[in-house]
């Protein structure tokens, strides 16, 4: 009886030291949650409407889809850009930000807020 204690103690200190170590690693990743929307699309309640991730640039925050609007039939959002840590529900995203580095400052367990790009 006394080997199954130490044994359930063991493995739920090594479960337990997994569950933190994926916590820090996931908090700290290089690029927050984000989303591609369409900037002019905001509406009250529902947020900003997301769009196809083609539309915005694959870097990081600017008003990529603005510029390239104009020609070849409006294959783009009229004003698309990338929307970090927001709620999604039925193709809206809200309560989130523009500013990969406010993004990455909102970061979890481990994280330094001087760090980011």
């Amino acid at each position: 009886m006394a080997q199954t204690r130490r044994r359930l103690r063991s493995s739920t200190v090594v479960l337990g030291g997994m569950g933190v170590l994926a916590a820090a690693l996931s908090a700290c990743g290089s690029d927050p949650d984000r989303r591609c929307v369409d900037r002019d699309s905001y509406t009250l309640g529902d947020g900003y409407k997301v769009v196809s991730d083609k539309n915005c640039s694959s870097g990081s925050s600017g008003s990529a889809g603005s510029a390239g609007s104009a020609g070849k039939g409006r294959s783009r959002a009229a004003d698309a850009d990338w929307y970090y840590d927001s709620d999604v529900s039925s193709g809206y995203a809200d309560n989130g930000t523009f500013s990969r580095s406010e993004a990455v400052d909102r970061g979890g367990f481990g994280c330094s807020g001087s760090g980011g790009g």
